[in-house]
């Protein structure tokens, strides 16, 4: 993806599997000024505060070893779900045409899920793509580290 310039009205989403933060550029490239629209969160503790059962077995036949079923990766599976809650909201953004270019902000796992889970339409609006964390930084921090970009 090319450099990230920060245009008057680009979107930028910073997201990780549980924070989102959708935000607009009132700025411009040079000064840019990030201003929250919409924060989404969810809730998505460990796995092993959200499975109560022990994997399960597979018996083989009669006689033979039973072996272990893996568990259930709650926690991966809240991400998922919460890369397609994202999706879904800036599909709903575009469609309406509320934003023109999209950065999208995350770390590399997230930034692919995300990218497998998003619209033609939005696709094609976005501008560039920063494999980073940044869901927790103040959003002077978040200007600097995009115009570094």
């Amino acid at each position: 993806m090319p450099e990230v310039k920060l245009d008057h009205d680009i979107y930028v989403v910073v997201a990780d599997g549980e924070k989102a933060l959708i935000l607009r550029n009132e700025g411009d490239f040079r000064y840019p000024n990030l201003e929250v629209v919409r924060e989404l969160e969810q809730e998505n503790p460990p796995t092993h505060d959200q499975g109560t059962d022990r994997p399960g077995r597979f018996n083989d036949g009669p006689n033979v070893h039973r072996s272990g079923v893996a568990d259930t990766d709650w926690h991966r599976i809240g991400k998922e779900r919460f890369a397609d809650e994202i999706a879904e909201r800036l599909y709903r953004m575009a469609h309406r045409g509320d934003f023109e270019k999209l950065v999208l902000v995350a770390p590399p796992l997230v930034l692919g899920e995300m990218r497998k889970k998003l619209h033609k339409e939005v696709l094609d609006r976005i501008a560039s793509e920063v494999p980073k964390t940044l869901t927790n930084h103040p959003l002077d921090r978040i200007e600097k580290v995009l115009m570094a970009a």
